[in-house]
Formats: C-alpha cells, sequence, structure tokens
C-alpha cells in the first residue's frame, strides 16, 4: 500500500532492481492522484508479466519484466477500488475485485486486455484469491463472498463450454452473514468454505459456513456451520476466524483463530472429507495468525 509504488526484484537475492511509481491520473475522471495504492500482485502464467492492481486509479497494469531497462507496461482502464483477486482454474483469466464499487474486472492474461467487468450482486466483494468449483450445472465457476452482506457469488468461467454463462453471476449463495474476507475450495475437494472474521457477532465471527458443490442445484442450498472456536477451546477476547487454506493434498485444511494480540490464537485443522476437528495447534508463539500458505496452492 505505501509507499505508492512496485518494485521489480531479484528472484534469488530479493534485490530490488528497478522501483516505478504508480502516481497518475484517475481512470473516468482524468483527475491527479498523489498515492493510488497497490492492492495486489499476481505472476502471468502466459507472459514475463506481472499483474499490478492499483487501487485509486482504477488501473490494472501488465508490467513486461523481461527487459527492465526498457520497460513496457500495458495500462487496462477497469474500475476504481480495485483490491485483491485469483485466477481462474485455467490461470489464463484474473478475476479481481473493484470492492467499492461492487465490480469484478476479469483480465485476459493471455490476450493482455479486459475481458469482461460485471456486477458481483452483493456489497463490497472480497475474494481473496477467490475460489474455483466445478458447480453440477454450470461447469467451472469462481466464487467470491462479500464484506457488506451474506451473499457469496458463483460467476461462470468456462468460455468454450459453457459460453452463455461466461462471466455472469451464475447463482447467489446465502452463508452466515456479512464481513466475510475469504473463500476457499481445493480440486480434490467437493466443499466451498467461506469465512466470515469481521462480522460484530462473535458466534457468527468465530465460525465457518461450508456448502457441499453437490448441492448447488438446489434453489437456496443449505451449509454447514463450522464452530472453530468453540473447538479451539478459547473463551476470552473474541477470537475470528480467518484464511482457511488447504495442504497441497487437499483432505485438510487449516483455519486461523485471530485473537487480541495478548490473548490465546491457535490454528485449528478439519479434515475435509468429514467436516470433523483434526487438531488444533497452539503456542505462545502464534500471534494474531492469518495466512498459511504452501506450494501449489495460490490458485484455489
Amino acid at each position: 500500500y505505501w509507499p505508492p509504488q512496485y518494485v521489480i526484484m531479484d528472484g534469488d537475492t530479493l534485490e530490488p532492481k528497478k522501483i516505478v511509481s504508480t502516481r497518475g491520473m484517475i481512470f473516468g475522471t482524468q483527475e491527479y492522484h498523489p498515492e493510488p495504492r497497490v492492492a495486489a500482485i499476481v505472476a502471468s502464467h502466459y507472459r514475463p508479466e506481472f499483474i499490478v492492481n492499483v487501487k485509486e486509479t482504477g488501473k490494472i497494469l501488465l508490467v513486461d519484466y523481461s527487459d527492465i531497462k526498457n520497460l513496457k507496461v500495458t495500462e487496462i482502464e477497469a474500475e476504481r477500488f480495485l483490491h485483491d483477486g485469483g485466477f481462474d482454474s485455467t490461470k489464463r483469466y484474473f478475476l479481481t475485485a473493484a470492492n467499492a464499487r461492487g465490480k469484478i474486472a476479469v483480465i485476459d492474461t493471455k490476450e493482455g486486455s479486459l475481458t469482461a467487468l460485471l456486477e458481483s450482486g452483493g456489497t463490497t466483494p472480497h475474494p481473496g484469491r477467490g475460489a474455483n468449483l466445478m458447480h453440477p450445472t454450470y461447469g467451472p465457476v469462481w466464487a467470491t463472498s462479500h464484506l457488506g452482506d451474506d451473499t457469496v457469488a458463483l460467476i461462470g468461467t468456462d468460455p468454450e463450454g459453457h459460453p452463455d454463462q461466461t462471466w455472469k453471476m451464475v447463482q447467489q449463495l446465502y452463508a452466515l452473514g456479512g464481513g466475510s474476507l475469504f473463500v476457499k475450495s481445493h480440486p480434490n475437494s467437493n466443499h466451498l468454505y467461506v469465512d466470515a472474521p469481521l462480522n460484530p457477532e462473535a458466534e457468527v465471527s468465530g465460525s465457518v459456513a461450508v456448502f457441499n458443490v453437490d448441492d448447488l442445484t438446489q434453489e437456496e442450498p443449505e451449509y454447514t456451520v463450522l464452530p472453530i472456536v468453540e473447538w479451539a477451546g478459547i473463551a476470552e477476547g473474541q477470537p475470528r476466524v480467518v484464511q482457511g487454506e488447504f495442504n497441497k493434498a487437499g483432505d485438510e485444511i487449516w483455519f486461523s483463530v485471530w485473537n487480541a494480540r495478548d490473548l490465546k490464537s491457535a490454528l485449528v485443522i478439519i479434515n475435509d472429507k468429514t467436516l470433523e476437528l483434526k487438531h488444533v495447534i497452539k503456542d505462545p508463539r502464534l500471534i494474531t495468525p492469518t495466512g498459511k500458505f504452501n506450494e501449489g496452492q495460490f490458485q484455489h
């Protein structure tokens, strides 16, 4: 976020090679913005490019790092207040939220262009990286939850197999409540997990909703509630469950129980097949834990 710039570094040593400012004109209004923040950076699977979201200007930059002495940047006008996002299951399309505008921008990283700009159907979409599912009716879809309400949008992502549903919200689910930050699934899982850590109700912020993909054919699919904080055995404060991450095999998912820095936190591990508690990790060194990452998981 600060300072308003991105840095191209050496991949082995992390030595900064080039610093590029993001200060510039706002998309649409053509007004100058002195401090537009970088909200997300991902690497293309098709080109030697970084995809850079510049929040306040509403521009997505495709930064060609093959020759940083003669840097080439493609500037795509999308929508203001860009935040985070992730790839579809083919890794060709990057879907990202312009969250204050309630929209999802779709970038074709193979062609280097804006493919679609669509309404998310909810208030303040916050996908994290989103989640890819094989919907029983609509084929490959990408999911995002919302900060401002309990909805989860499923967006079609299959231009060849399901062209009529592509880049449209094909289904809207209803989860625990507003305040969601992350959704999660895995190619080896038949579940979609939805958190709500910023919900004001302790019972909601301490739990996770789990949808079964097979049930998505129903008009209003029901979900299973996992009482993560209760399973962690933490009674002090209002610990919040956040940022589920699968192991590489996709047979277990880890959630952070994020409490105040002077109170106990934990990691809770769930068996994905049975949705039962597998293990709780507590340690004095676990202070406000959030993300947990492993190789191969960034597209799910």
